[in-house]
């Protein structure tokens, strides 16, 4: 049997896409709303397009929190997209409340000074910084498509599989920890490359989640 996948459905962006690059992949998930319909889950994905704030006021309000927390703390795999990579961190300066706090660090608005439009919109390389389970060592690096005005800025250097440039500034595209990873683009928008990640992921999942990646 394959694996058991779980879309956290908070009422914060566009689940569609990523159903279908998922399926496109041979991978079927369902949708998770509440606690009862986590059973069974072998993985998790938390996605995300908005702000900080009201994605955190609608996640309390589904009661996954604690379960997330929970599944985490149990180093069950997880993977945040866009928004979703932003909530795992402790806090953002786009909002007052607190983040899930499942990986160290903080979220700040993109820079003003880089003669860059804001919100970072477009395509862009990434620049691999650790190793993870998302990406290979490749001589091509692979081109995402990202659509932010925020950016994580991770407390452990370890935690930073990835970059994109910003102006001359080095910016999170991906941040990687035990089994949490998360993705500041859209991998489910960003064509081949975005496809091949994903796929690395759920290869990832049915190799039993290993530590090494």
């Amino acid at each position: 049997m394959g694996i058991k996948l779980g879309l956290i459905d908070y009422g914060m962006g566009n689940l569609h896409s990523v159903e279908f690059a998922l399926l496109r992949l041979s991978q079927p998930c369902f949708r998770v709303r509440s606690s009862d319909d986590l059973h069974d889950c072998d993985a998790l994905i938390l996605p995300g397009v908005g702000s900080f704030d009201p994605a955190m006021e609608n996640l309390d309000s589904t009661g996954l929190v604690p379960d997330l927390l929970r599944w985490a703390s149990d180093n069950k795999p997880l993977l945040g997209i866009c928004l979703g990579l932003q909530l795992l961190f402790e806090s953002s300066s786009e909002g007052r409340l607190d983040g899930l706090g499942l990986i160290q660090g903080h979220v700040e608005r993109l820079p003003d000074d880089q003669n860059e439009r804001i919100p970072h919109m477009g395509w862009s390389p990434l620049d691999l910084k650790n190793p993870s389970p998302l990406l290979k060592k490749q001589q091509a690096a692979p081109w995402m498509y990202f659509v932010h005005s925020y950016a994580a800025v991770p407390a452990k250097p370890h935690t930073l599989a990835a970059t994109t440039q910003f102006g001359d500034r080095e910016i999170t595209a991906m941040v990687w920890q035990n089994r949490l990873g998360a993705c500041q683009f859209h991998p489910e928008k960003s064509s081949d490359d975005g496809s091949a990640l994903l796929k690395q992921w759920l290869q990832w999942l049915n190799r039993g989640a290993p530590f090494e990646a």
